[in-house]
């Protein structure tokens, strides 16, 4: 998703913030209570009491409520906590710091949930208001040193938005790198689904009409063959077919039976009578059979071959045998197709193996497996 990352930092500023604003209350309310004079503490009581209060309702407010505006209100509720100094004898008690603590926390964690320039403006007022209230109660005339410790408020929120404006770019350029992560690979999921439609095109010429067409050019086939026409047919239709409209399951045993009249084989079949599986699954074996029977036709010297199918929807074995002269499959130069596409290029994108048994004068056993679940 765009933007992630800022979206979820965003998030948690604003439960990280009402998170430390409540976090630091109780401790500074302990301030407040355990340093005012006994003629002050009920009065000093009322005022901490409203201060909790404050902050937890704008704590609820960050978790849940969404603008600006509250931050406004958050700095005059502040402001006139801050000028209970005039009547709880604060400045003369030195009970000042729990109101500063108030003051500051509340500045920097409002750069954590608000736009650059409302948090500017909240740190500059809450923080100068608190100065001014400091000096016009004569704390300048008691100890400069509150209203030095009190005017750190505005640095310190300033030091905190430069620090969440760090977090934020790297947040920002996590989402930039996650784009192009999802670009990057939805370009490369176009390029092989092009790449596979390429493949499997290629592999439909080789099977078809390319065999075809060569067997007739090498006289393996006379030009005038009864069946050659018919199977030129068969090989455009094919051609033609799209495999986009195919439907979600086929019958892989009544796909093996049509395809047996193209191999010109005598081929003896033995499967159950149905055997329903995902389309894309019944199709690839079909078609890694359909050109095991023509290397057959074409290599082994024999008419005949023999196919026995064993299994379920769940798991299967095809077994593709012939009595013919055999080879040795370490001798098949790697630049062949049938073997290597067409038969376990195949089986291994519908996560199925082939495993060719074979030797001269010993026939060739080819064996398909299939198990669902490991596509």
């Amino acid at each position: 998703m765009a933007e992630e990352a800022v979206r979820l930092l965003v998030r948690f500023g604003r439960r990280y913030a009402a998170a430390v604003r409540l976090a630091t209350l109780v401790p500074i309310c302990v301030i407040a209570l355990s340093r005012a004079s006994p003629e002050h503490l009920t009065t000093t009581a009322y005022v901490v009491g409203a201060a909790a209060a404050w902050t937890c309702g704008y704590a609820w407010w960050l978790r849940t409520g969404r603008g600006s505006v509250p931050v406004a209100f958050d700095v005059v509720v502040l402001l006139g906590l801050f000028a209970s100094v005039f009547w709880t004898g604060a400045v003369e008690d030195r009970n000042t710091g729990w109101l500063r603590l108030l003051v500051t926390f509340a500045c920097v964690t409002c750069q954590w949930h608000t736009p650059p320039l409302p948090g500017a403006v909240a740190g500059l007022a809450a923080g100068g208001g608190a100065v001014v209230l400091l000096f016009a109660a004569g704390a300048a005339d008691i100890d400069e040193a509150l209203i030095r410790g009190t005017a750190w408020a505005i640095p310190a929120a300033a030091l905190s938005r430069a620090a969440w404006v760090l977090v934020k770019r790297a947040a920002e350029r996590a989402d930039r790198m996650a784009a192009e992560a999802v670009r990057a690979r939805g370009e490369s999921l176009v390029a092989a689904a092009a790449r596979a439609e390429e493949r499997e095109l290629a592999n439909a010429l080789h099977d078809t009409a390319a065999t075809t067409l060569l067997m007739v050019g090498i006289g393996q086939v006379r030009s005038d063959a009864d069946w050659l026409a018919p199977q030129a047919r068969r090989d455009l239709d094919w051609l033609r077919s799209d495999s986009r409209q195919a439907p979600p399951y086929a019958d892989l045993v009544d796909l093996l039976r049509a395809d047996l009249d193209a191999t010109h084989l005598t081929v003896e079949f033995d499967a159950p009578a149905q055997l329903r599986l995902p389309f894309d699954v019944a199709r690839a074996i079909a078609d890694a059979t359909r050109e095991t029977l023509t290397n057959v036709r074409r290599h082994a010297g024999t008419t005949c071959a023999t196919i026995r199918l064993h299994g379920s929807e769940r798991t299967l074995r095809l077994d593709i045998a012939d009595r013919g002269k055999g080879f040795s499959p370490a001798d098949v130069p790697a630049t062949r197709r049938g073997i290597r596409e067409s038969v376990r290029g195949r089986m291994s994108r519908v996560g199925g193996t082939a495993t060719i048994t074979s030797a001269e004068g010993e026939g060739t056993l080819v064996r398909l497996e299939w198990h669902a679940g490991h596509e």
